[in-house]
């Protein structure tokens, strides 16, 4: 998909913010939606979308939006370090599939690292238990401020 398409109101993080589907959501307010990757590249991996937007790439997002979405990006991230303690972290956001985004809904990824722990490929990572992402959800979700 090229970077200069409509917005595909089906698409899965689309039918998560409807309710179509379930997520395992570490925290959401009327803006935001921080919620658990079903395919994490690392233990805590954790994606940030916004709710009022549909934005498909970094291109789109109206600036008011991007402001507060990376606000809670930083707040998420703070939550996963605290909570989880690793060695350091990454922020991945895609845009376009040349560019490697899958889901066509802007979004930012929160990578945990640790030191000697290889982190799986993006869109390669096996499917994880939800009960134990709901276990990590709940220590982050913990730790936010």
């Amino acid at each position: 998909m090229s970077l200069h398409q409509t917005y595909d109101p089906d698409n899965i993080f689309a039918k998560i913010l409807r309710g179509d589907i379930p997520a395992v959501k570490v925290w959401e307010d009327d803006h935001v939606l921080a919620f658990m990757d079903v395919f994490p590249q690392s233990e805590g991996h954790v994606l940030v979308i916004s709710k009022t937007s549909t934005a498909r790439t970094l291109l789109d997002i109206e600036p008011d939006v991007l402001a507060r979405l990376t606000a809670a990006v930083q707040r998420t991230a703070r939550a996963v370090h605290r909570a989880l303690a690793p060695d350091g972290f990454q922020i991945f956001q895609y845009n376009g599939e040349a560019g490697g985004q899958t889901v066509f809904h802007l979004h930012f990824h929160i990578v945990p690292r640790w030191a000697g722990r290889s982190m799986k490929g993006h869109g390669h990572a096996p499917m994880a238990d939800a009960g134990a992402l709901r276990v990590l959800a709940d220590r982050i979700a913990a730790a936010l401020e």
